[in-house]
């Protein structure tokens, strides 16, 4: 993996503890230094990593040992009774959301947004990425298309705090009703990979989402791209039985 390299270490130790039984000790620390071919301060630097994550714990006359972190970020999301967005279920679940924007600007659509929300060519759409954190550790990087025709304030407005859809409710009064969602298996590039503390290359669950109104129209369409390590997605589906 490219990148530094206690992180190359730290993400393998982390791949490889997550498939360890809690309480299993680590091997000693110059056993891991041979095995990974680094001096002991780059293998203490990759162990702290993982210690503050709180995938490993040290105790004194013990050793190095795995762990579970206490609190594993976890985005439960139901689209039955209402399309809430990350920011208002985590916010909900007692977290500290973080948001730092990182693009706002209005550019012209790019194809695959322009299916998605059934623009025309080279029509322009407001292009918003964010850099999503819990309590205070990185958890994904949002990128949000909606034309711009329609919600030119979403090019401006404050959206470093709150969540985009109660925006659009509270501005637009935008009938978010239904939610199409797509989940698959991406890469870490070697930009997004310094945002989310991770190697260039590490997996990331990407989720997209196209919001529609209840008559069938597209209004935002949104891919975010998450550390799985710390991260879950679930979804709830009902038959209402019409």
């Amino acid at each position: 993996m490219s990148g530094p390299k206690y992180l190359s270490v730290r993400e393998h130790l982390r791949r490889r503890v997550s498939a360890l039984p809690e309480h299993t000790l680590l091997p000693p620390e110059p056993v891991l230094c041979e095995e990974y071919g680094v001096s002991r301060i780059t293998l203490r630097r990759a162990v702290d990593g993982l210690v503050a994550d709180g995938h490993l714990v040290r105790e004194q006359g013990r050793g190095t040992y795995v762990t579970r972190p206490a609190i594993r970020h976890e985005y439960r999301e139901s689209f039955v009774h209402r399309i809430a967005g990350w920011s208002s279920v985590m916010t909900e679940q007692g977290a500290q959301v973080g948001t730092t924007v990182l693009t706002q600007r209005i550019v012209p659509v790019q194809p695959p947004v322009a299916t998605e929300l059934g623009l025309e060519p080279a029509t322009d759409v407001v292009e918003l990425v964010r850099l999503r954190s819990v309590d205070g550790a990185p958890n994904h990087v949002a990128h949000s298309f909606l034309p711009a025709a329609t919600y030119p304030l979403a090019a401006e407005a404050d959206l470093s705090q709150g969540s985009l859809y109660e925006f659009l409710r509270r501005e637009y009064s935008a009938d978010l009703a239904h939610a199409r969602i797509v989940v698959d298996v991406g890469t870490a590039a070697p930009d997004e990979a310094d945002l989310l503390r991770v190697v260039a290359g590490s997996p990331l669950l990407v989720v997209r989402t196209t919001v529609r109104d209840s008559a069938g129209h597209p209004l935002v369409h949104s891919f975010s791209r998450l550390r799985p390590d710390v991260s879950q997605v679930e979804f709830e589906v009902s038959v209402s039985g019409r």
